[in-house]
């Protein structure tokens, strides 16, 4: 489980492989002594296993595996070497919640319609401007998503502002945009998404509900 709270943002320094299975070397600042093998890192949403780790200057190297239907179904597959991704070590039992429940595991990909500067405050210089991002929901995952609700986009635990239709909107702040891949974001790009676990069985619940009664 994670919280969608990036730690660190990892760079791509090597892909191989084909589009049954693919080996992913991602360079982090990572100590590598706290990595074991097989343990799960949300690499820009999905959930991937360290099946290698390697010290290098200011932190480490560490590789992972993904299978056809990870690349088939998330960003995963286009990324080459110099691409940077989100990365959150998994929760540990007493770690703050900061953000919600995340499991790694995605259920699509939306794509960014817009980004638009939204000026802080009252235009005061001293507050920097935050961007709202418009984006698109896979066809069958609009019902998930609501207005308040969480989602987590390239692993960043978010809070939706607007919902119409299959189009919603998120609000990113200065200090996301600097810390997480989400400054580099433009329209067109596609994006790891994952529903609020608690929408989605919640859906399901009442699904089943409906079922009975007819």
């Amino acid at each position: 489980m994670f919280t969608g709270l990036v730690t660190d943002v990892g760079e791509v320094v090597g892909v191989s492989g084909d589009d049954r299975l693919r080996r992913i070397r991602i360079r982090s600042a990572y100590d590598p002594a706290t990595i074991a093998l097989g343990a799960s890192i949300a690499c820009s949403g999905p959930c991937l296993t360290a099946v290698a780790v390697d010290p290098v200057a200011g932190g480490c190297e560490f590789s992972v595996d993904a299978a056809a239907e990870t690349l088939a179904l998330t960003t995963v597959g286009t990324w080459v070497a110099g691409t940077r991704v989100n990365l959150e070590r998994s929760l540990k039992v007493g770690d703050e919640l900061g953000g919600h429940l995340v499991t790694g595991h995605v259920d699509g990909r939306a794509e960014i319609v817009a980004r638009d500067s939204v000026t802080g405050g009252t235009g005061d210089p001293q507050w920097a401007p935050s961007d709202r991002f418009t984006l698109r929901a896979p066809a069958g995952l609009s019902r998930f998503i609501a207005q308040k609700g969480s989602v987590c986009l390239d692993g960043t635990s978010l809070t939706v502002n607007t919902v119409a239709d299959d189009l919603f909107s998120v609000l990113l702040i200065p200090h996301t945009l600097a810390v997480t891949t989400w400054g580099q974001r433009r329209q067109g790009d596609a994006l790891n998404l994952e529903v609020d676990l608690i929408a989605r069985y919640a859906a399901r619940l009442t699904e089943a509900q409906g079922a009975l009664t007819r």
